[in-house]
């Protein structure tokens, strides 16, 4: 991301990992999450201005725990521990850590001893979020206690001269209120750091990065899919290399009614950019024939969205580059070393390994409120900005059991109506998300005083700010109601109308 002040959050394999860098962002410090085995030699060629360890549900002491290099404590940058990342750090450098016999969890209210530099400007008293079951008994050489909790554990310590900090609540977290001015004295008056992650700064430098990954004469195409993220990337790429870019929109059949024509009219009309539409849906549902695994599903689709773009591609000629919009949940959730893969997305877990184009990949460190950010200052259209999410794999994710030709048309018929009663409510703005799935259930019903035998369509609506934590959307009743009659009114071959009242975790926000 070329110079820009960067910190680096160690992932131990912590729950909030991805929230820590959500709030330095926030901070407008950008943030990079690395794995707890990186070497010291590529953690140096990062080139961060400061460490932030997370939590993890390890114990120290456990021969198998995950631990970093030592030699990232001799580097001379400023390091800050959360929770495990805390007790990791005590005893690497010859604290003493062991089971408490108070454990904490939830909330839990913190005293502050005296003046430090890390909790400056917070209240002698406050509340904090806790989440452990290890308690540091004895800190290293060098360090002071700079806070207790009620149970008298060690809750903050600090090596000011090092500038080596450890924190056993979580910061990070909205139920420890003080955590966002926490965060912010570790980053602007420890470290020093300005604050030079701006939305502005970001598109400036990631132009700046293809112009010279694609140089003078290159050429790319970008997959377009109707939503935010491939929109973005391809607007971006666009600023950079003019009309080198095509873009290539595939039609695989599994899309949002009404999908292609709002692709063409933005992006031929509104931008100029060279468009190529592609109608390969026949090709992708033979491939979905018979298949019922999600993560098949994901990996068929992504490795036929590639061989579909290079076909096309090749009709072109002279193409070397493949533009995506993956962002950084999508990486994260498919490459982790410290815990399991959730679940392959489209942009990283279904590109075959004889792929012909290089990858640019402009978003990728991005999280999705941040690619708002980036397409309103590019002056992209508010349907597009505000449109809810939506897969790669379209519908073939939401269709659970086999694909077909009748299941798709009965899903996209559900969900044009349901965002439309969301969109008159006045309520499609509060939602992050909201959509149709057509389990694979048949019930019984009545219609017309005759017995029928036909599908259900379940509404999953959530709130979130990243993707990674979701809670269900309390939809008022008369809204469910409007929806219920219309699906089962407008479309023959549904009966039935459920609502998904399930956070994530433990579900994630697709069925599949």
């Amino acid at each position: 991301m070329g110079t820009l002040e960067k910190v680096v959050v160690v992932d131990f394999g912590g729950q909030y990992t991805q929230l820590i860098a959500r709030r330095i962002r926030e901070l407008n410090v950008f943030c990079e999450i690395m794995p707890y085995n990186v070497s010291l030699e590529k953690l140096v060629e990062a080139g961060p201005s400061a460490l932030i360890f997370s939590g993890s549900s390890a114990s120290v002491y456990d021969p198998s725990a995950p631990r970093c290099d030592k030699g990232f404590y001799e580097l001379g940058i400023p390091i800050l521990g959360i929770c495990y990342g805390m007790q990791l750090m005590a005893e690497n450098l010859g604290g003493e850590v062991m089971r408490a016999r108070n454990r904490e969890y939830g909330q839990t209210f913190v005293t502050v001893l005296g003046k430090s530099m890390l909790l400056e400007g917070v209240e002698e008293r406050f509340a904090a979020w806790m989440s452990h079951g290890d308690q540091i008994v004895t800190v290293p050489s060098g360090f002071k206690i700079i806070a207790t909790s009620e149970n008298s554990s060690i809750s903050a310590m600090a090596d000011e001269k090092r500038k080596l900090f450890g924190l056993q609540f979580h910061p990070e977290v909205v139920h420890t209120p003080p955590g966002q001015q926490i965060l912010r004295n570790f980053l602007y008056h420890i470290c020093g750091l300005s604050g030079d992650w701006t939305i502005e700064n970001f598109i400036e430098g990631s132009i700046a990065e293809i112009r010279e990954k694609v140089g003078k004469g290159g050429r790319a195409v970008c997959g377009l899919s109707g939503g935010i993220d491939s929109a973005v990337a391809a607007v971006l790429v666009h600023r950079a290399i003019g009309q080198r870019l095509t873009c290539i929109f595939v039609d695989h059949g599994l899309l949002r009614k009404g999908e292609k024509e709002q692709v063409v009219r933005t992006f031929r009309n509104k931008f100029q950019i060279d468009l190529v539409v592609v109608d390969a849906g026949e090709e992708f549902l033979a491939r979905l024939r018979g298949v019922i695994d999600p993560e098949e599903k994901r990996k068929i689709i992504g490795n036929h969205f590639i061989r579909v773009f290079e076909r096309e591609a090749d009709k072109i000629g002279g193409i070397e580059y493949l533009v995506q919009g993956t962002l950084y949940p999508d990486i994260i959730e498919s490459r982790t070393a410290a815990g399991s893969v959730i679940k392959s997305h489209h942009n990283v877990g279904g590109l075959p390994d004889d792929m012909k184009l290089s990858l640019i990949e402009p978003l990728k460190y991005l999280f999705k409120d941040e690619v708002r950010g980036v397409a309103q200052e590019l002056g992209l259209p508010e349907e597009i900005v505000w449109r809810h999410p939506f897969p790669g794999p379209g519908l073939a994710v939401r269709i659970l059991g086999e694909v077909t030709p009748e299941k798709v048309k009965i899903l996209q018929e559900a969900d044009e109506i349901i965002i439309e009663e969301i969109k008159k409510a006045g309520l499609y703005r509060e939602i992050w998300q909201a959509f149709a799935v057509l389990p694979n259930i048949l019930s019984v019903g009545v219609k017309g005083d005759c017995r029928t035998y036909a599908h259900t369509i379940v509404l999953r609506a959530v709130t979130s700010q990243d993707a990674m934590t979701a809670d269900w959307y309390r939809m008022p009743y008369n809204v469910l109601e409007r929806i219920s009659n219309r699906l089962v009114n407008e479309i023959p071959q549904v009966n039935r109308f459920v609502y998904d009242m399930t956070t994530k975790p433990p579900a994630t926000i697709e069925w599949e």
